[in-house]
């Protein structure tokens, strides 16, 4: 595949959050360790700062420049996998007290960016489901009739914005948000340090244990901070090895931004029934013009180095809808953990005390994020949370067993690739700009060779569990297929659960 470089990268991707945070350069003590300074991060540090707590956060790169930077920033109570098949697999009392918990948490933002006179772009605007192209309009019926049950504000007509869907049928679903996220954090960022909270980048972080009434956070670099709570807000956890590994799986989506003209297309947050779905949303530019981010083509990490299709079949779909788009001026990509019941993992890591983790966004990383702080900071200071049961990480879905098999079915065809042949016969066929996997006797090599020509050689293994990595072209690192972890070309650990890089080879 082919890509400009100079698009492969979000809308928000320019903007800093801080635009300087040091390393963690000493021990610290803290009422609670956050580890992750996304939107899940920072709304739990702002939560407990605001409440008094001390808080110390730590990222292993900059201040908010991991998935959170990569969203296309839909705020939505609506269910991700549709409430329908959460009412199927979790029944009308969850799917009810999920659309009521997201709900508050875009509440929550609303009042936080007003409170804190954060200038985020923050919108109310409605959501339009709409059948894909070609669909009967019967297969927007399961979820108008789940809307109703859960007494969800949902208005079902005929119209779209769309060239040729006119008198198309769609869910209008009231009172859905955008803002900018990256501008929010940054709002966040200044709230927690007026508050005394720490920001700490380019700390990565080795373990997390429980020690007797605290909770100790060691970094590679041997520095510690000892607190009497830690929230493990990574995206996908780093403390955890396998309990909530296996109820949820990565997956990769691609986004694209446009310039278009103020006006062109009505407001809205849009989203059909294709699986994967596409979805749009515009966002405000300067001067006469807007973005115009759709996104989609989703397939699971590692399973596909195709991403210049997925582009090619994004481009073909949107101009036909909206044929005032412009340029395109940005191409992205993006990792959600979708997890087997529909539902995010909120609470006390399975058989701890004081560690808290925040994953599973399934989709819907922003609202499940801001959830996260009113969940977390109310189980860290009082004890109890009326949401929390839903979102518990130990909890178990019968009903969910088939989705279990289905996504840990990769994990075992995985290992079997130790076993196959190297894409390359041998690492002198890599050209600049390229990585493959090279098996040298009997070990398979992840290679890449950079655009001065330089070649770099890591073992092919995850150094989470030991899963077979692949190559992913758009964004140049290793993707790991099993449970989410992403390596640079020099084997550099990127995104959890691995946190070691991967092995040299000698």
């Amino acid at each position: 595949m082919s890509v400009s470089r100079e698009f492969t990268t979000s809308l928000w991707m320019d903007f800093d959050v801080l635009s300087a945070a040091p390393r963690l350069a000493n021990d610290e003590t803290a009422g609670t360790v956050i580890v992750g300074s996304g939107i899940a991060g920072f709304s739990t540090a702002y939560e407990l700062a605001k409440r008094g707590q001390d808080v110390v956060v730590l990222d292993r790169g900059p201040i908010g420049k991991g998935m959170t930077s990569r969203t296309t920033a839909h705020l939505s109570p609506i269910c991700d996998d549709t409430f329908s098949a959460l009412i199927r697999i979790r029944g009308e009392e969850a799917a009810r007290v999920y659309h009521e918990s997201h709900a508050a948490a875009v509440d929550r933002i609303e009042a936080i960016q007003n409170a804190e006179a954060i200038a985020c772009d923050f919108s109310r605007l409605d959501g339009v489901l709409f059948p894909a192209l070609g669909a009967e309009p019967s297969v927007l019926d399961p979820e108008l009739d789940a809307a109703r049950k859960l007494k969800v504000p949902v208005k079902d007509t005929k119209g779209l914005p769309f060239e040729g869907l006119s008198k198309t049928r769609c869910l209008r679903y009231p009172q859905q948000a955008t803002f900018h996220p990256l501008k929010y954090l940054r709002g966040l960022a200044s709230t927690i340090q007026s508050g005394g909270g720490r920001l700490y980048a380019h700390t990565t972080v080795e373990t997390v244990a429980e020690d007797g009434d605290d909770v100790v956070v060691t970094t590679a670099e041997g520095k510690r901070v000892r607190a009497m709570s830690a929230v493990i807000a990574t995206n996908s956890p780093i403390n955890d090895r396998v309990a909530i590994h296996t109820k949820q799986a990565p997956y990769r989506t691609y986004a694209m931004a446009f310039t278009l003209p103020k006006g062109a297309l009505y407001d809205a947050l849009y989203w059909d029934t294709l699986d994967p779905y596409h979805y749009v949303r515009i966002h405000p530019g300067i001067g006469g013009s807007d973005h115009l981010i759709v996104g989609g083509a989703d397939h699971k990490s590692g399973e596909a180095d195709d991403a210049g299709a997925r582009y090619d079949a994004l481009e073909g779909w949107i101009p036909a809808l909206v044929p005032s788009l412009k340029a395109e001026t940005h191409r992205w990509s993006g990792q959600t953990l979708d997890t087997i019941d529909y539902s995010g993992f909120i609470g006390l890591n399975p058989g701890d005390k004081r560690v808290y983790i925040a994953t599973g966004d399934s989709g819907q990383g922003i609202t499940n994020g801001a959830l996260a702080g009113l969940i977390l900071s109310d189980l860290i200071l009082k004890g109890e949370n009326k949401w929390a049961s839903l979102y518990d990480p130990s909890r178990k879905t019968p009903s969910a067993v088939a989705n279990f098999i289905s996504e840990n079915v990769t994990a075992a065809k995985n290992f079997a690739e130790y076993l196959a042949p190297g894409e390359l016969k041998s690492v002198d066929e890599l050209k600049p700009g390229q990585g493959a996997i090279v098996r040298e006797g009997l070990q398979k090599v992840a290679a890449y060779r950079d655009d001065t020509g330089a070649l770099h050689k890591r073992s092919a293994k995850c150094t989470h569990l030991g899963c077979h990595v692949h190559w992913n072209s758009l964004e140049r690192c290793w993707d790991c297929p099993c449970h989410g972890s992403q390596f640079a070309p020099d084997g550099t650990a990127l995104n959890g659960p691995a946190v070691a890089p991967l092995a040299e080879i000698k």
